[in-house]
């Protein structure tokens, strides 16, 4: 029975491992590009310029080679007899090296071995390796394909083939043979479009007698509009999206979405990279008026943002610069990571310690964003109706300012009185409070639990009929409306002053959090019989900044006359904050609170009416008639405009016209902030200015961007986003290349998608990266036809078991001799639970399912998976469309390795654990969803060897054997088809590609 565990595997992984030996190779080793990036990865740290244990330093040639207080350590010629080997290899258990972090790989130990049996050769310019010769940042020049001996051409199917059969020969190692159809068709389903083949399509392709049977079948899928979902997971891991902010508040981004759905719908599009690029940089200045040219602006906006730090601390503040040169520096950082693979952010405090990146260039990067910030940015999907709504606000801003200007000599001349109607009116217009007494307002308490109430003395027994609550409005944290509602609380009514016996429950709503009120009035189902105290009591605090509060602006109470029997009583509470005017009980039964008197509709008219009265008097008949002319355009503006379509929104980076300590540089026209270099990277010690600037790292292009003082901050951006696409970048075309390489080999050529730096891994094929990059480059940037052209290949289609012999020879199959199995990420586990069960819904786009329940949601959300019902039909969507939570991740998708949004993940970890295997076992959606499984294969198939073999076709592509389908049904007569279908869930085939 084929019921392998993940845990078998690893242990066979890692006895092959054990006797790896290190492969040799007929060309000199190069110090400078193949031993000295290794030194630095594992050795510098405690034998470099900045620390030398025992006195021994690896990073000059001659200190090297003495060894210090080890004696000598490099024998040059003999790697056996060289006491450094001895130290990498773990063969002196006292000396081991290096103690802490990482090991050297078996390849990096064969590489140093064969450095120093080809005489340890060290340049004396090794140790200042310059742009030109570190092999990332070399011209991308096309290699020639390799010649193709007779006996191999059968075997080579794509120039891809040529360059891996040609290293194979080199090491002596031979091509697994191809995988069967059964493995193929599943492993090009999950590549392509991360879910299963149904068995109708495994047939269909397994019994097709024609000779493009394969390439038909890739075709189709990269047709499939579950490609661009499947492969815009790959890229929001890089770019570290997500639907909240992050950091302690982890507040939601209701318009992240569309970011999302720009990707997936550019890779169904097949749009050119660097358009694609281009678009995520500066698509609002490059594409103006398109939709695209907005949504993908969502890129600078990715990564987490520190809510407190923006919006509470102003630019002025050391914590907040601090927060906004963060913020800066993750825009920077995604931007290079993810499209240039280079580590730029390693110097924001100092020169990079290992690339040529210098520290004025980190900060003239900076300069690029420098007027940016994470905002919500609106935007129309016709480019006309935009153009219409640019035109009619650029209108509408005109004519206000020439209203204002006739107001302001109106002013001149009325007085007070004039700016005491525009204050109530402004007031009126914002929602704020007429009168500066808030309301009542609790003591603080440091638990949302506390108890705290406020009670109303009628005088006498009063009939009542309703009860009403008004929310306060306070600017405090900047929560507006609602400030200080309770979260939970009941309203009571009593003759009794302490409440102690025969208490009558007017209204519940301490069950579950209430949603703030807003400025909606709070009515209570209330009882009609009389009483003389009605309590208001908060079982659930309001939460504020670090602590919970209980407050009200007004409570009314009705009698069965209509009469509010409230007014000017008497109030006692638990406790109260007494700061008058603001703050006091009377406060409570005052008869002024948010929405009262300026804010209706009669009022706000006579007001108005006020107004125009005081302007003609203050006129003359001129002023006047320009006036009125310049207050009808704007009506009809206002109308036009109000008559456009709403326009959509995406969070995205974006020039902010905020108000207050987050406010921006909207308010400065979208001025870019001036950016220092910063000593050390502390913002209180800023040194000269910079300018916005590239890098140095094109051979023979300026690193300057030539902009004029006037130009507009899209044009930093622009500019920055034509320097990463140009054609002879060396790094653009070599990083997305390995980063599809990746996501079909289980690993990339370059084993540090991320980092091509001298930090970085090196190629493990350097020809065929330049190959594919340059090909990639030069025939049309379409991301399917490299899919294509990698998964036609023959290496791709190679069987993931081979010979134990070559195994014992490659190991980690850096040579790529077989095919890598490789385990499912989390979202295609779910996805594809969901997909056997017959339970998932293929609905695309909009915004994201939430799988939780939200608790706290106005301050400090919670957010609870373990509440949410894995039935509910709206969260059975593809996980791709899940409502990504940066700082509580969902428990099934954690244990199953997804990604941390928090930060840029190049590759997925793949781990086996217990978690994972308790996970897939008892996680409530997992037992909901085999249930499914088992109704589904009931209905589908008649009689139980039959609905077991049916599910091992969804579930793992093949029939099941007669062993197996004897031993299932036995165990299903035992324990019932649905239990049966959550073994075959926890079956190591079910998370694994072969």
């Amino acid at each position: 029975m084929k019921l392998l565990t993940g845990f078998g595997r690893l242990a066979a992984a890692a006895m092959l491992l054990a006797s790896a030996s290190p492969s040799k190779a007929d060309q000199p080793v190069d110090f400078a590009t193949e031993i000295q990036p290794i030194f630095n990865r594992h050795c510098y740290q405690c034998h470099g310029p900045d620390k030398q244990r025992s006195g021994f330093r690896l990073d000059q040639r001659a200190a090297a080679l003495a060894g210090g207080d080890l004696g000598e350590a490099i024998v040059a010629g003999r790697s056996a007899d060289s006491p450094l080997v001895t130290y990498i290899t773990g063969g002196d258990p006292q000396m081991q090296m290096p103690p802490e972090g990482p090991r050297l790989s078996a390849a990096e130990i064969g590489r140093v071995k064969l450095w120093i049996d080809q005489g340890a050769r060290w340049p004396a310019a090794a140790a200042t390796t310059s742009a030109e010769t570190w092999w990332s940042l070399r011209p991308l020049v096309r290699p020639p394909v390799p010649a193709v001996a007779a006996a191999d051409r059968a075997w080579v199917r794509t120039p891809v083939d040529a360059f891996i059969i040609a290293q194979l020969r080199r090491e002596q190692l031979a091509p697994a043979p191809e995988a069967d159809r059964r493995t193929l068709i599943r492993r090009l389903s999950f590549d392509l479009t991360g879910l299963p083949p149904e068995p109708a399509a495994i047939d269909a392709f397994v019994n097709d007698p024609a000779p493009d049977a394969y390439e038909r079948l890739v075709d189709r899928l990269l047709a499939s509009p579950r490609y661009g979902e499947r492969w815009a997971r790959h890229w929001l891991d890089v770019v570290h999206y997500a639907d909240t902010h992050g950091y302690d508040k982890d507040q939601p981004r209701p318009h992240a979405w569309p970011y999302r759905d720009y990707v997936i719908r550019a890779l169904n599009e097949d749009k050119p990279y660097a358009r694609f690029v281009q678009e995520q940089l500066a698509g609002d200045v490059l594409f103006a008026g398109t939709r695209d040219g907005v949504e993908a602006l969502g890129f600078i906006a990715a990564g987490p943002w520190d809510l407190i730090g923006h919006r509470e601390v102003p630019e002025s503040k050391v914590d907040g610069k601090i927060a906004r040169l963060l913020d800066r520096d993750d825009m920077v950082a995604n931007a290079f990571n993810t499209f240039n693979s280079l580590t730029v952010q390693c110097a924001r405090c100092h020169n990079h310690k290992f690339d040529p990146i210098s520290q004025e260039a980190y900060y003239g990067l900076q300069a690029v964003f420098a007027a940016l910030d994470r905002a919500d940015k609106t935007y129309d999907f016709d480019p006309a109706i935009g153009r219409r709504r640019s035109e009619l606000a650029a209108r509408h801003d005109a004519l206000q300012q020439q209203s204002d200007r006739w107001l302001a000599q109106a002013g001149a001349k009325a007085g007070p009185k004039l700016a005491a109607i525009e204050q109530q009116l402004k007031k009126a217009a914002t929602g704020e409070p007429g009168s500066p007494a808030f309301g009542y307002h609790s003591a603080i308490a440091r638990s949302a639990e506390e108890i705290k109430w406020v009670q109303i003395d009628l005088g006498q027994p009063v009939p009542l009929d309703r009860i009403v609550l008004h929310p306060c409005f306070d600017n405090f944290n900047h929560i507006g409306a609602g400030f200080g509602f309770p979260q939970r609380y009941k309203i009571e009514a009593c003759d009794d002053p302490r409440f102690a016996a025969g208490v009558d429950l007017l209204a519940d709503f301490t069950r579950a959090d209430v949603p703030n009120p807003q400025l909606r009035a709070v009515s209570s189902p209330a009882s009609r019989q009389p009483a003389r105290y009605v309590r208001v009591t908060a079982t659930r605090l309001a939460p504020r900044l670090n602590d919970f509060i209980f407050a009200l602006a007004e409570v009314e109470v009705f009698d069965t006359a209509g009469v509010n029997r409230a007014l000017r009583c008497a109030v006692n509470a638990a406790d109260s904050i007494d700061a008058p005017p603001r703050w006091q009980k009377p406060n409570l039964v005052d008869n002024e609170y948010p929405g009262r008197g300026v804010l209706a509709g009669e009022d706000r008219a006579a007001l108005q009416r006020q107004r125009e009265l005081l302007l003609d008097e203050s006129l003359d008949s001129d002023a006047r008639a320009q006036w009125t002319r310049a207050r009808k355009e704007l009506a009809t503006c206002q109308r036009e405009l109000a008559a456009l379509p709403k326009p959509a929104m995406v969070y995205a980076g974006t020039v902010h016209h905020g108000k207050g300590n987050f406010c921006g540089t909207g308010p400065d026209g979208g001025k870019p902030r001036e950016i220092h270099l910063l000593r050390r990277g502390d913002v209180r010690q800023p040194a000269q200015l910079v300018q916005p600037a590239a890098l140095a790292i094109i051979p023979g292009a300026s690193a300057e961007f030539a902009l004029s003082a006037e130009a507009a901050e899209g044009e930093r951006r622009a500019a920055l986003a034509r320097w990463i696409t140009r054609a002879d970048h060396p790094l653009t075309w070599r990083s997305i290349v390995n980063r599809a390489w990746q996501y079909h080999f289980g690993r990339g050529l370059v084993d540090s998608p991320n980092d091509f730096g001298h930090m970085g891994r090196q190629p493990s094929h350097p020809e065929l990266l330049n190959w594919l990059a340059a090909e990639f480059r030069d025939g049309g940037q379409s991301l399917k036809r490299l899919h294509r052209l990698l998964v036609t290949s023959a290496v791709y289609r190679q069987a993931s078991q081979g010979e134990s012999a070559q195994a014992a020879r490659d190991a980690q199959n850096e040579n790529l001799w077989r095919m890598n199995r490789r385990k499912l990420e989390a979202e295609a586990v779910r996805d594809t639970v969901l997909a056997v069960a017959g339970k998932l819904h293929l609905a695309a786009g909009g915004a994201g399912f939430k799988d939780f329940v939200v608790e706290h949601p106005e301050h400090s959300p919670h957010y609870q998976y373990h509440l949410a019902d894995p039935d509910d039909a709206r969260t059975q969507r593809r996980s791709i469309y899940r409502f990504i939570v940066r700082s509580q991740g969902e428990p099934l998708m954690c244990a199953l390795d997804c990604a941390d949004p928090s930060m840029s993940v190049d590759k997925r970890n793949q781990s086996s654990s217990a978690l994972q295997a308790l996970a897939l076992l008892n996680n409530r959606f997992m037992v909901t969803m085999a249930g499914h499984f088992a109704e589904r294969v009931e209905h589908e198939a008649a009689g139980l060897p039959e609905r077991l073999d049916l599910a091992f076709r969804l579930a793992l592509a093949r029939h099941a054997s007669a062993a197996e389908r004897e031993q299932l049904a036995a165990y299903a007569a035992r324990h019932g088809l649905a239990n049966a279908c959550r073994l075959i869930f926890n079956l190591s085939e079910f998370t694994f590609i072969d």
